[in-house]
This record gives C-alpha cells, structure tokens and sequence, in this order.
C-alpha cells in the first residue's frame, strides 16, 4: 500500500474471492501447525513467562502486553497492535491531520503489543540475565532498547528519538569499554561559563554610548 486510501480501503475489505484478509501486523494472527509444534510453543511460553511480565514491568503503560511470538524468524521482537487498533501506517496518518481528536489519539495508541521471538539468542540472553538480576539497569536499558527499535523497524515513530540517541549511545560505549564518568571528551569540550573574548572596538562602543 503507498497511498493513504488504501489504508482506509483494506480497513473495509474483510473477504475477497472467499478469503479472509487478515493483517500480519495485528494479533491473532493463526499460522498452521501441527500437534508437536504447539506443544512446543506451550513449553516456550511457561519458559519466558517470567521475562513477558518483567518486560511489561519496565515498560508499563507504553504496551498492553507481552507476548511470546510464533510469527517471527530472524528479528528478537516486534510490534503489533490490537484486533481493532491502528496499524503503524495509520497512526502516521491520524497523527499528519491537523484536526485530530487528541482523546482518540491517545486511546488507539495505546493498543500495542510486543512480542518476543524466544528462539532467538538476544532474548535467550536477557532472560539469563534478567532472571539473574531483574533489577538490573543494563536489562532495563536493553529492554527499552528493543521496544524501540521494534518501534522503529514496525513502521512506528518514535515519541523521543533524543531519548532513544542517548541510549543507543551509552550501548556503544558500553562495548568500547568506556566508562560513563570518563571525562577525556569533556575536557574538550569549552565551558559554558568560560567568558567570552572582548571582541575589538569595544572600548570605541563605549565611549560613542557615553557621548549619547
């Protein structure tokens, strides 16, 4: 779809040619499988409960919930919202309107949902760590850092990129072996309060203005 009517259109056309439309982008989304694989799914859920509810802990009100994804092969964690919330290429549209309802803007937002691949090793890797250490500040870190860049690769925006900057930031510091308190950069960095150099003809100013 790559123009906004479409996202209107597909929103009203539920069925074509005896088939259901359904959206990948929203929950519910039911993939065939047979006995072993739902089994194995049930297994994977009881495994990363903790995790689900230690992610929704630190993410709060951003998310309704957290659930372990069966529709994901290569990325650790994605975005989707609700049966009937908006998808990501419409919460860009309502949000371009200039008279936009504001309250129904902050309800229909609200309808996502993060889901977690639990094959994959980022998120194998947080559960050790976040079962080890559940108040962690690196888990708390890497938690918004996911929720955000699943933002970002769902097609969602990001309310706070600054925000989002800076934690990237600290991450490679983090893998630089840099300190947070190291102070080579900010000796580099003037002083805000340093003053100001006296900038020539400034003591001619000052005369012209006793003059007047």
């Amino acid at each position: 779809m790559i123009e906004p009517i479409d996202e209107y259109c597909v929103q009203q056309l539920k069925e074509y040619d005896g088939k259901n439309l359904v959206s990948v982008t929203k929950e519910g989304l039911e993939l065939p499988e047979d006995e072993e694989e739902k089994k194995k799914l049930e297994e994977l859920k009881n495994k990363f409960e903790n995790l689900c509810k230690i992610m929704k802990d630190i993410l709060d009100k951003k998310i309704e919930k957290v659930t372990v994804s069966n529709r994901l092969v290569a990325s650790p964690c994605c975005i989707v919202t609700s049966t009937y919330g908006w998808t990501a290429n419409m919460e860009r549209i309502m949000k371009s309107q200039a008279l936009r309802d504001s309250s129904t803007m902050g309800y229909m937002t609200a309808k996502k949902h993060l889901e977690i691949n639990p094959l994959h090793p980022i998120i194998e890797t947080l559960r050790e760590k976040a079962e080890a250490d559940k108040n962690d500040k690196a888990v708390k870190d890497l938690v918004i850092l996911l929720y955000e860049t699943a933002l970002l690769s769902s097609g969602f925006t990001l309310e706070d990129p600054q925000t989002h900057a800076n934690r990237i930031y600290r991450m490679i510091k983090l893998g630089l072996g840099i300190d947070d308190d190291d102070s080579a950069v900010e000796d580099l960095i003037q002083p805000a309060d340093e003053e100001m150099p006296v900038l020539e003809g400034d003591d001619d100013t000052s005369r012209m203005e006793e003059v007047d």
